[in-house]
């Protein structure tokens, strides 16, 4: 087999249908955001990002950038292998209680990103709970279905959202068998939030786990920004919180809340924390310092609310079709994956304006589009500056407007 043209030719699939990748050589400069630098031909261009997940722009706050430096300084660049066999540095141990308090848990486990906090998590509960059934929302994250099938527990999908086909789902397990509820608070590509407390009131009635992941919304929503479980006081009613502390707190990595016996079955179980080298300790102060200063200060998410409302009201009133959105994520429709792709391109290359497109598989086919992210730092001016620019594109396109 000609091993080399195979690659070759998936990756020519892939232009064929227009949904090729292609990564922006994009520079941050702290301080600036959301202006960055962008590497291309002829030379260097500043442009301002419109997609980044740092939420709230935690990834340049000075205090977050001190307590890293000053951790570097200290602790030196690497973990030294994983916890198990480097031990714990004291940096891990605190942020672990910080985050166990956001969330007014027993424990708190980090892991080196979101992705695999969800497959170490899901994986290992549903391959050791014996008899496990993970019920998991249709819209799940690839991290969660990637954890769910490498447990080997049978599972079953419900329909997004929808309360009655989770109802259904569970009534076809038989009694008895152990269940876990797998689900997001904020689906971070139609910007739509979960009916947490009608789960949770289902999950009460079949004995049933419930796991939700608040990657996009920890940081962003409740009091002390732990998420929309906060918001609605529901927190003390879910078994395993799932969050990250690479969006809505500027920083990497991943983390579970949850019992202390919990936590500690999976540190001791999970694969993904037992074989992997710990994040630095430079990121774990970081990320300390980022959660603190975040819990600290709720004016931050009021006002990323307000810009995110702000734009969804601008672009419906220039006619440009923003997908319904409860949160902070603002879709805007284009439905085809090479008109998506241009719609991109042109405002990157002709407006100095950054919003990656979004194609099938992350999306359904048909549903591609654009995704904004206003953050706090997107002033009104940047923000008139990109509603003026993706009206020009639309026109130019002929792409069709709002209904």
């Amino acid at each position: 087999m000609d091993y080399e043209q195979f690659f070759a030719d998936k990756v020519a699939a892939l232009k064929g249908e227009g949904r090729y990748r292609v990564f922006a050589d994009l520079e941050r400069a702290a301080g600036s955001f959301p202006l960055a630098k962008n590497h291309r031909e002829p030379g260097e261009t500043e442009v301002t990002v419109w997609c980044s997940n740092d939420y709230l722009g935690m990834g340049q706050n000075r205090i977050v950038l001190e307590a890293m430096h000053e951790a570097l300084d200290k602790s030196g660049a690497g973990a030294g292998g994983t916890r198990n066999i480097s031990g714990t540095n004291h940096y891990h141990v605190l942020l672990e209680s910080e985050l166990a308090d956001l969330h007014q848990m027993e424990a708190g486990l980090i892991f080196t990103s979101g992705y695999v906090a969800n497959l170490t998590t899901l994986s290992t509960i549903g391959a050791m709970l014996p008899d496990c059934v993970i019920v998991s929302d249709s819209l799940n994250h690839n991290s969660m279905i990637a954890g769910i099938r490498h447990s080997r527990a049978e599972k079953k999908i419900f329909a997004h959202n929808d309360l009655d086909d989770l109802r259904k789902t569970l009534d076809e397990i038989d009694a008895g068998r152990p269940i876990m509820i797998a689900f997001e608070s904020v689906y971070s590509m139609d910007g739509d939030i979960a009916p947490i407390k009608e789960i949770l009131d289902i999950a009460d009635e079949y004995n049933a786990l419930t796991f939700i992941d608040e990657v996009h919304a920890v940081g962003l929503y409740g009091e002390n920004g732990a998420g929309v479980a906060e918001r609605e006081g529901l927190m003390d009613r879910i078994d395993i919180i799932q969050g990250t502390l690479a969006k809505g707190f500027g920083v990497v990595g991943g983390y579970i809340a949850g019992s202390a016996a919990l936590c500690d079955f999976i540190r001791s179980y999970g694969d993904g924390f037992i074989f992997s080298t710990a994040i630095p300790p430079a990121v774990a102060a970081g990320a300390l310092a980022s959660v603190r200063y975040v819990r600290a200060h709720n004016e931050l998410r009021e006002l990323h609310q307000e810009r995110a409302a702000r734009l969804k009201s601008r672009l419906t009133e220039e006619g440009i079709p923003v997908m319904p959105s409860v949160s902070h994520i603002v879709p805007v429709l284009v439905a085809d994956p090479v008109l998506c792709k241009q719609a991109s391109d042109e405002l990157l290359y002709k407006h100095n304006i950054y919003v990656q497109p979004i194609n099938y598989p992350t999306v359904p086919r048909g549903t591609e589009r654009l995704r904004f992210t206003p953050t706090p730092l997107h002033n009104d001016a940047v923000m008139d500056e990109m509603v003026a620019a993706l009206c020009q594109v639309w026109t130019q396109l002929g792409l069709k407007a709002a209904a």
